[in-house]
């Protein structure tokens, strides 16, 4: 989902780190599976509702944050012990962990390529490895991008605030930019963005190769989109245009209560963040568009299934379930988070919903249609150690502390260490 910067604890939460078991049968006979998750995949109700049903089996779910999930799973694979016997995947890390997909159970054993079908193409593909052969994972929601912003900080900026005259001000980020001058030129004591960290991602996220090339080739120093990115988000940072938040923290929480800043790039999952870092003071102040550039994704995961489970096969079992396309039009129902299926996201209904707090924004309509344009970018086995990278020194030209140039010249040189 990716929430993916994000995750709360939820009372849910089963600490299991890497001391810790999978899956067993327990005193009572029952067959004991753990999903380990980040962040709230929308799952709750239907654990509840599978263990109903499946009178021989319990559930239970571990919640940590994302990054510290990822810590602990390659922890849990390289010590052979310890992972959930459901792990989930965020897409930004599904190339580290398919490099490793020995620890994992190949799920083509169990008839998943009969699914494949249910998924966009890109979507079913980014979980696969060895042409296809090998399913690692089976997904669940994607992150096509909309742009949110705040009407009534447009309004007293001079600027339209209907959602389609909106879009009309940034076909490209380019002229997102020239928004931003206009917006800080009118209203200088508000951030026109949260941080130039996820303008810079979104920009990037809308290319077919950031980092690396698809041969899994380390390119940033010579692709020239990185760089265009880079340069984008961080004149905005040299401008002061933007919070230099640290994106979904709790000073981004204040941020939004405070409405010190007009828009944010928005993946469907969200929203509901936004919501709840906002409180019900900012409902309908809020809405949502298309983002500059068309399409994007930030975000969508993965349920695979790690070896050292004991039993797969009903590990498998659920986790079809659970991204089954009934169940992925239930979770958007209910959380937002947008299904990666295109059976379900043309789906009337879905496409028919609306936000009642982003101004009654049909928020089914403009996913869906991102969706549609959505060219996923290619994650190479090290994207998630080189993007910090960039998105640090992002932080130091939002922070005064260096020029963008600097900046630049030092993220090229920690990537490229990074990316050995």
């Amino acid at each position: 989902m990716s929430r993916r910067l994000v995750g709360s604890v939820a009372a849910t939460l089963v600490m299991a780190l890497a001391a810790g078991c999978g899956g067993s049968s327990g005193a009572d006979g029952k067959i004991e599976l753990s999903l380990g998750l980040f962040s709230d995949f929308g799952y709750d109700k239907l654990i509840e509702e599978y263990m109903a049903s499946h009178s021989n089996v319990k559930i239970e779910q571990r919640k940590v944050k994302m990054e510290q999930h990822n810590t602990q799973l390659a922890t849990q694979l390289a010590g052979g012990r310890g992972a959930a016997d459901i792990v989930a995947l965020e897409e930004g890390v599904v190339s580290q962990f398919r490099a490793s997909k020995d620890k994992f159970v190949n799920l083509a054993e169990y008839g998943a390529k009969d699914l494949k079908d249910q998924w966009a193409a890109w979507k079913w593909n980014q979980g696969t490895a060895d042409n296809g052969e090998f399913v690692l994972g089976l997904g669940t929601d994607m992150g096509s991008l909309g742009l949110c912003y705040r009407s009534d900080l447009f309004a007293a900026a001079g600027l339209p605030t209907d959602r389609t005259e909106v879009a009309k001000l940034w076909p490209t980020w380019a002229d997102y930019a020239k928004v931003a001058d206009q917006f800080t030129a009118k209203t200088p004591n508000v951030k026109f963005v949260d941080t130039g960290r996820n303008v810079y991602k979104a920009i990037l996220d809308q290319t077919e190769e950031g980092y690396f090339a698809k041969d899994d080739s380390y390119i940033a120093e010579k692709n020239d989109k990185v760089k265009t990115a880079f340069e984008t988000a961080a004149a905005l940072g040299t401008k002061q245009q933007t919070g230099a938040l640290e994106p979904f923290s709790q000073d981004w929480n204040v941020a939004l209560k405070q409405g010190s800043f007009a828009t944010t790039t928005c993946p469907a999952w969200a929203l509901a963040l936004i919501k709840a870092g906002a409180g019900d003071a900012a409902a309908g102040k809020w809405d949502v568009t298309t983002a500059p550039g068309g399409g994007g994704n930030w975000g969508g995961s993965f349920l695979a299934i790690p070896k050292q489970g004991k039993h797969p096969k009903e590990a498998y079992e659920l986790a079809k379930w659970l991204t089954a396309p009934e169940q992925q039009k239930r979770i958007f129902k209910e959380t937002g988070n947008l299904p990666s299926q295109p059976k379900v996201y043309q789906d009337a209904e879905v496409q028919a919903t609306v936000n009642d707090y982003f101004s009654k924004a049909p928020v089914g309509q403009i996913f869906a249609t991102s969706a549609e344009s959505l060219k996923p970018t290619y994650r190479g086995t090290k994207d998630s150690k080189v993007g910090p990278v960039f998105a640090t020194a992002l932080t130091r030209v939002e922070q005064g502390k260096q020029s963008a140039a600097d900046a630049w010249t030092q993220a090229l040189k920690e990537a490229t260490d990074a990316a050995k």
